[in-house]
């Protein structure tokens, strides 16, 4: 089955309005004219208002960093799927590990928030992926294993097919460390098998699984060339326009 790559650049908590317009701005003509792969711009939520109506009719689609699971209510500080579908976000990234790490994140929540956003015609970008830890003790595949089955529990095949999984080793986020090629595809192959067992091969066929971790322009044509990984979930490398398009043009 051919899936359509994505390349999406997670912002984090960097750029103003006015620095991330620059970045937009210097992006959209870079990758001006690209339509076999997705691209995905994730900016801080004070931004995604500009961000949104400035890429309209584009071919650079917009994701949150988050979604609340209610629709309104006394949750100071979070934003609702219905505010975030107003604006045209596309996408929203759940469960990233700096989320679970800092801020109580667990995977109940991340399935309550996945769920909330499909509601919304919000794609959620899903985030797993173990710690050094795990990854050292050689039980990573069953940790990133539970992680999917709770975040899609009691979700519909049709449903779980439209979604998006990233895998982040978390040991390799933000410190320049890069799991080997061979590595990635293992634990997105390991992915889309665990949701072939939860599903059926259809489904586990149509997720597009996403590998994140220090990527960067000389690492990303060797990801994509695995049969598993369907693109990439950017951080730093998202925050320079050239950078991140040639991350898109991996192809080229």
């Amino acid at each position: 089955m051919m899936r359509k790559p994505i390349i999406a650049g997670n912002w984090k908590m960097n750029n103003t309005i006015a620095e991330g317009m620059k970045l937009v701005n210097g992006l959209t003509s870079l990758v001006k004219g690209i339509k076999d792969t997705e691209i995905v711009i994730c900016p801080p939520a004070t931004a995604l208002a500009v961000v949104t109506t400035a890429l309209h009719g584009k071919n650079i689609a917009v994701g949150a960093q988050n979604v609340h699971w209610e629709e309104s209510g006394a949750y100071t500080g979070e934003i609702a799927p219905a505010m975030l579908a107003e604006l045209g976000v596309k996408y929203a990234i759940i469960g990233h590990s700096e989320r679970r790490q800092y801020f109580g994140e667990t995977d109940e929540t991340v399935n309550k928030r996945a769920r909330a956003a499909h509601r919304a015609g919000i794609t959620p970008i899903i985030c797993v992926g173990e710690p050094l830890e795990t990854r050292e003790k050689g039980t990573y595949k069953r940790y990133v294993s539970r992680q999917v089955r709770l975040a899609l529990a009691d979700r519909k095949p049709q449903c779980v097919a439209k979604f998006v999984i990233a895998y982040e080793p978390i040991w390799a986020i933000g410190t320049g460390k890069t799991a080997t090629f061979e590595q990635a595809q293992e634990v997105c192959e390991h992915i889309r098998k665990t949701i072939a067992k939860l599903y059926d091969k259809k489904t586990a066929d149509s997720v597009r699984i996403l590998y994140g971790g220090s990527v960067k322009p000389e690492t990303i044509k060797g990801l994509m060339e695995k049969p598993d990984v369907d693109g990439a979930l950017v951080g730093g490398a998202a925050l320079k326009a050239k950078d991140f398009s040639e991350i898109v043009k991996f192809n080229r």
